[in-house]
């Protein structure tokens, strides 16, 4: 076969599996001559079959370069249209920590310039630990969300009184009541009487004021953010455009009585286009559709351009994992045509909790023999006795290489780093996968697969 043609095959595969593409966040992806699933990290590249026949499966594999570049991109891209509109007000990105924690995703992101949303006193209590190890520059700026506890305020006390730029959201009245003898600045929350399309139904918030309980508070002590979060994985730009223009008619009025108040967080929202089946907007048109509404609103509404708050931790954080197993058996489906079970040495309900949680889709792509046009319709089932731990694909299916023709088969999931790691669990035991940092050309272990006798000890064996 000629070089040309065999680029044209290699094309049409590349394409086949929705790799490449900047707008699936799959620009990195590619496909080796020998139909093996390649991640570039600029001129570097992962075999990512080379990578797990070395290391086994399950395995998740980090790529803290992706990290690097979302947030800079965004920050970069909220700063430029900020100075094209003539938007008067400054950008500040902040980190949410709950969607994932560990520091091979933190660390980068705040090199590359983002601040931090925390959400308990033990994310706290990381940035304490980072801030002594030097580790974080002080002038950092930390959001704190969530119910304080009062060994949460201890620690917020304990920052502030360090030099620490930390501006507690308040949530509720008797949190209104504990911020009233704090000296540095806070935030107030709102519950925004809107509703947009997103994977989650938002029916009930118990978070944060109404609209009118927030203009009935008069004067709040050291006021400067008014913070709003209205959902996660946001479908459609006019989801978030539209609470923006809401908020910033209560800011406006809010800041007749609160003339400190000079910030507006928009929380997070951004989505990822995990499916990898339909249109999904642009990181690029969604900033520049902020900038310019936020604009527009506040001129028409004659207040000063607030400073801009975004907490995208999904955004950020999805697209610099990928989760890898091993298939480990087949079994024909009972009453669904030609569908066969692919056995993965992993669990849906144990790694990626979503799945079972909130049925997520995810996008599938098998680590080798990606170059064969023989494929199988396939559901995945876990390696627990749980009859839930499975991934039907919303009751559709996968097409994967038939395990007749191939050795053995491993399978990359796609877009695994927000959230499932802190959602873990380890339900009949199963071992956690594996975690591989790949950066600089090099893959290091940051975590091992764990042993019996490990996950044993958590239950106090």
């Amino acid at each position: 076969m000629t070089t040309k043609s065999a680029s044209k095959k290699r094309n049409g595969f590349r394409k086949f599996w929705r790799l490449g593409v900047e707008e699936y966040n799959t620009h990195n992806f590619d496909i080796s001559p020998d139909g093996e699933l390649i991640v570039r990290e600029g001129n570097y590249q992962y075999n990512i079959f080379d990578v797990v026949k070395k290391y086994g499966t399950s395995t998740e594999i980090v790529f803290p370069t992706v990290i690097e570049n979302r947030v800079r991109d965004m920050i970069e891209t909220f700063n430029a249209y900020i100075k094209v509109l003539g938007y008067k007000g400054k950008f500040h990105y902040h980190y949410a920590m709950k969607v994932n924690q560990n520091k091979e995703f933190v660390l980068p992101a705040v090199a590359e310039g983002a601040n931090l949303d925390v959400a308990s006193a033990n994310e706290l209590y990381l940035v304490k630990k980072m801030i002594e190890q030097d580790k974080f520059n002080n002038k950092i700026r930390v959001i704190c969300n969530g119910p304080k506890t009062p060994r949460y305020m201890e620690l917020i006390e304990e920052l502030r009184a360090k030099g620490l730029i930390v501006i507690p959201i308040i949530e509720d009245l008797v949190e209104l009541e504990r911020m009233s003898k704090f000296k540095g600045e806070v935030g107030i929350r709102v519950n925004l009487n809107i509703k947009v399309e997103s994977h989650w139904d938002k029916r009930y918030n118990r978070y944060g004021f109404t609209e009118a309980e927030l203009l009935d508070l008069g004067k709040i002590r050291n006021l400067s953010v008014l913070h709003y979060h209205i959902s996660s994985q946001i479908e459609k730009i006019d989801g978030i455009i539209k609470p923006l223009k809401r908020a910033l008619e209560l800011y406006a009025k809010l800041k007749e009585k609160n003339p400190g108040l000079d910030t507006l967080d928009i929380g997070g929202g951004a989505g990822v286009p995990y499916e990898k089946k339909k249109h999904f907007y642009s990181a690029k048109n969604l900033i520049h559709q902020i900038i310019k509404n936020a604009k527009n609103q506040c001129d028409k509404l004659g207040v000063k351009h607030p400073n801009l708050i975004t907490e995208w931790g999904r955004y950020v954080a999805a697209p610099a994992q990928i989760t890898i197993y091993k298939i480990l058996a087949e079994k024909t489906v009972d009453n669904k045509g030609n569908n066969r079970w692919y056995v993965i040495d992993g669990s849906f309900m144990n790694d990626l909790i979503d799945t079972w949680a909130i049925h997520q889709k995810w996008h599938v792509v098998p680590v080798n023999n990606m170059n064969t046009r023989k494929l199988q319709k396939v559901w995945l089932a876990g390696s627990s006795c749980d009859s839930d731990d499975k991934y039907t694909s919303g009751g559709g299916y996968i097409l994967l290489p038939r395990l007749e023709d191939c050795e053995e088969l491993f399978i990359a999931i796609l877009d695994t780093g927000a959230y499932q790691d802190s959602l873990a669990s380890h339900h009949c035991l199963l071992s956690s996968p594996a975690k591989l940092i790949a950066q600089n050309g090099e893959i290091k272990i940051a975590r091992k697969r764990e042993a019996p006798e490990e996950v044993g000890k958590m239950f106090g064996w």
